[in-house]
């Protein structure tokens, strides 16, 4: 059973906060609020909470897991950002997008894509988020709540983005499978991160999701 830790979600208690960075540090996965959907995360270095959101996720070693920083100069530590990146990022970040980005030694293998050896990284524009990234100092793993179902129940339940799913359901339904839930009192929305590629010639928008619009202008 996740232990739950109820955080203001515009003037996130310290206490709180320490807490669930402590949490992090010690290897937790945690369910977490962001701009965009609910997500799954954990410390960037952590190895093996890495490894049980993959778990969780059902995915395989070849798929990146997306993380966020708190700042563009922090996201420049982790990636290779070109000058035409710097630019469109400084346009767009804080915000609902993800940015593809050639991956530095400081990224986990079991993180980045292993062909490519690219990453996805946000700077989210969330109260909470940037608390946590602030106090943990590493990067916290973010992917989607979308769980498939036989992880839940032999699979008589199935958790996927769905309008209608409320914040007591999407605790219920997770609550066996992560470490910590952060309860900030906000509703679930279904609306993902817009995803630019930045490691081509060209930049281009591989996914269309949230501020997408503000973005092609940009690209």
């Amino acid at each position: 059973m996740a232990k739950i830790f109820t955080v203001h979600p515009d003037n996130p208690q310290s206490r709180r906060i320490e807490e669930i960075k402590t949490a992090l540090s010690s290897g937790a996965v945690m369910l977490y609020p962001t701009d965009t959907v609910y997500a799954i995360g954990c410390d960037l270095n952590a190895k093996s909470a890495v490894e049980r959101v993959r778990q969780i996720k059902q995915l395989a070693n070849d798929k990146p897991l997306t993380f966020l920083c708190p700042s563009l100069s922090n996201v420049a530590t982790y990636a290779s950002v070109s000058d035409t990146a710097y630019r469109i990022m400084k346009r767009l970040i804080p915000g609902p997008y993800t940015f593809l980005l050639p991956a530095t030694k400081l990224v986990p293998r079991l993180v980045q894509n292993p062909k490519r050896k690219t990453t996805g990284i946000r700077v989210p524009n969330h109260t909470v988020c940037l608390a946590l990234l602030e106090a943990l100092e590493n990067p916290i793993i973010s992917t989607s709540a979308h769980v498939p179902p036989d992880e839940i129940d032999g699979g008589a339940l199935e958790v996927e983005a769905k309008a209608g799913m409320t914040q007591v359901e999407l605790f219920d339904r997770l609550d066996s499978l992560v470490d910590v839930i952060v309860d900030t009192g906000e509703e679930p929305t279904y609306e993902v991160s817009t995803i630019l590629d930045l490691t081509l010639d060209q930049p281009m928008i591989t996914r269309q999701g949230l501020g997408w619009e503000a973005a092609q202008g940009w690209v």
